[in-house]
């Protein structure tokens, strides 16, 4: 995927107001109208237009892409980072495609906030201003917690950034800082409601809340899956072909012997029942045979590598052979 230089579409600075970006976008698109202009690429150019301006003129979207784009080139190849908005917090409020045919570039910036922008938007707030009692925006964010936090549960100091203008029409960022309860069980995706925490209302309105999107970060030991919990146990062949009782961690912070059957191969999964993510219906734990091989580096262990090869009757690549072979 290639980068936009939004800013170079619009012949602007990024150091440009919200005013400078509105007349240049006014200027280009009656320039490249399709009712207007009929040479070729103009409608393209148009629609190229429109998205560059759907970004730069709405202060979130704006802010967002500044923040990705600092050190990129138009035409570069460009991948957002894992998370790159954890953070980041927004109302939810958009200023409209413009025409604009957004792109795939767009898409992967802003999929989340336009996904978040609903009925309760700013064109909605503007209309309903002459009444002057006007409940405020939501705001949404996403925050990165630790697996341990949603086994125990935790409550957290979390930093959040906001876009906003200043006198002069450029945006910057507001920093926040709240302490949050992490409820104990809460999973990927689901989100935590910070009420009053949102835009404050106009007149008697109350203000709005705050949605907080959950993401956990990569555990060194455990896998998630829904409530359920993997690990990799590693094990010696004999332990998994005779059969053995390990000594196993778990995700509760205790150790548990646990039984390997004979015969047990390489992935097989051990479930332990309860041991998951916490919940009325708590998750499993599930350890994963993960054999390991000691090494040949002394000569007792060459000699035992020796004797296996000649006296075990076994190929490991018996099913790679065909039928007719």
């Amino acid at each position: 995927m290639e980068y936009k230089d939004y800013y170079k579409i619009l012949g602007l600075e990024r150091t440009a107001t919200q005013d400078e970006v509105k007349r240049a976008y006014r200027k280009l698109a009656r320039k490249y109208h399709p009712d207007i202009n009929k040479e070729a690429g103009a409608e393209d150019k148009f629609k190229e237009i429109g998205e560059a301006n759907d970004v730069l003129s709405d202060v979130e979207k704006r802010a967002a892409y500044d923040q990705l784009g600092m050190n990129w080139q138009a035409g570069q190849n460009f991948t957002p980072p894992p998370n790159w908005d954890e953070g980041f917090e927004f109302s939810g409020a958009g200023s409209g495609a413009n025409g604009a045919a957004n792109s795939d570039f767009f898409e992967s910036l802003f999929g989340r906030m336009g996904g978040a922008r609903g009925s309760g938007g700013r064109r909605a707030g503007t209309r309903q201003r002459a009444e002057f009692n006007m409940r405020g925006e939501d705001h949404h964010a996403k925050i990165e917690i630790d697996l341990k936090d949603t086994l125990e549960g935790a409550t957290r100091s979390i930093s959040l950034r906001a876009p906003e203008l200043d006198a002069s029409g450029h945006v910057v960022m507001r920093d926040r800082t709240l302490n949050v309860k992490i409820p104990k069980g809460i999973l990927e995706g689901q989100t935590i409601r910070l009420k009053g925490q949102g835009t404050p209302g106009i007149g008697k309105g109350d203000p709005g809340d705050l949605y907080l999107e959950i993401v956990c970060r990569p555990d060194q030991l455990y896998r998630v899956s829904g409530k359920d919990l993997y690990m990799d146990l590693p094990v010696a062949p004999w332990e998994a072909a005779l059969g053995a009782e390990v000594e196993t961690p778990t995700p509760k912070g205790t150790t548990i012997k646990l039984k390997i059957p004979p015969g047990s191969a390489q992935g097989r999964p051990l479930r332990v029942r309860g041991y998951g993510i916490p919940s009325t219906e708590p998750g499993d734990f599930y350890a994963v045979l993960k054999l390991v091989l000691p090494p040949a580096d002394t000569e007792t262990a060459r000699k035992l590598y020796e004797q296996m090869a000649r006296e075990l009757a076994f190929d490991p690549r018996a099913n790679l052979k065909s039928k007719g072979a």
